[in-house]
């Protein structure tokens, strides 16, 4: 099956073609990084005017990169939720356009749920396996049994790991985004440098807490003003991420032994940190479980990522009434109500 994905969650405007969910024939993201970086994040009304602006030419060269015309085409995965509801509504009304005119189905896809099966489209992996997704919006930990079986294990109850990357590093002064700015200073930091708090560390439950964290960093800034460069800042960088990756591992950890699991999945924006790759890798070897963590390029949001799950569901016959709507919330728990 060719399958076209569609992806406009939040400020990347992707498109590719998939076949049979495994191999990628292309591949497109244009980013709006530049634009909202004036802003400092992203700006939800200018980031739905701009997926209006770029989602026909994605799609174009999408096809046009994967050498095969629209008729090719026999199913359409695309993002039904969560996020931006202008943005995600750019991408579900061209999807339904493009299915009707086409008549091919479609199906909307979980955002979380292709980064669940990024790491499909390098190597399958089998079923059960524990995933931890770490993301701007998203700190979850899930026992996934198959395709749309999923039960939460735990989850952020404020912010989430990659918001509070950003955010802390807007506080040091960091251009946006700053997330890979802070993975980058703290290559040549002391992780010991500066006492960090790790919310929630030992309170018993696999749920995260990264709001506390966050504001430990603005009372040390307030404190102790760091220059950009300069080695104090390297070092706050480096404290920083290891406290982020002291609780996403002692957490993960937890949710391994709770679980029984013998794979361990890490996606979302977030695994493409450095410090957290090399302390799953570490946290895995202790373990003696499977570790599996997409290649950078399909941590981050893409389109090819959702065409895994979605090919699975348009082979099953779980295609998309043409009412669907977009969700800016949406439990993974209930994706199969959907279809009902």
């Amino acid at each position: 099956m060719l399958v076209l994905a569609i992806e406009t969650s939040c400020d990347e405007t992707a498109a590719a073609v998939v076949r049979d969910g495994s191999e990628i024939l292309s591949s497109v993201v244009s980013s709006q990084i530049a634009i909202h970086a004036e802003y400092g994040g992203v700006v939800p009304e200018i980031a739905s005017r701009k997926h209006l602006e770029m989602i026909s030419p994605v799609i174009s060269q999408a096809l046009r990169d994967a050498a095969v015309e629209l008729s090719a085409i026999e199913g359409i995965a695309v993002t039904r939720g969560p996020g931006l509801s202008g943005a995600l509504l750019v991408g579900l009304s061209t999807a339904k356009a493009i299915a009707f005119s086409c008549g091919i189905p479609f199906v909307g896809v979980h955002h979380i749920e292709g980064h669940l099966f990024a790491g499909f489209l390098e190597h399958p992996v089998a079923f059960p396996f524990l995933a931890l997704v770490v993301s701007g919006g998203h700190t979850h930990l899930y026992h996934v049994e198959g395709f749309g079986r999923y039960t939460t294990l735990g989850r952020t109850v404020d912010d989430a790991a990659g918001e509070a990357f950003d955010k802390s590093a807007k506080i040091m002064g960091l251009e946006y985004p700053g997330g890979a700015k802070i993975d980058l200073l703290a290559h040549t930091g002391d992780n010991k440098a500066v006492r960090l708090p790790r919310p929630l560390i030992n309170d018993g439950t696999l749920n995260f807490s990264f709001s506390g964290l966050k504001t430990a960093m603005l009372q040390h800034i307030s404190k102790h003003p760091v220059t950009i460069p300069g080695q104090e800042a390297n070092d706050l960088c480096a404290s920083f991420q290891a406290a982020v990756c002291d609780v996403l591992v002692a957490k993960t950890g937890s949710a391994l032994v709770q679980s029984a699991a013998q794979r361990l999945v890490v996606a979302g924006g977030v695994a493409c940190n450095s410090g957290l790759r090399s302390a799953m890798t570490a946290l895995a070897a202790e373990r003696g479980v499977e570790l599996h963590i997409p290649k950078p390029a399909l941590c981050g949001d893409n389109a090819a990522m959702l065409a895994v799950p979605g090919n699975y569901y348009l082979s099953e016959g779980y295609a998309s009434r043409p009412s669907l709507d977009v969700t800016a919330t949406w439990e993974m728990d209930r994706i199969k109500e959907m279809f009902l």
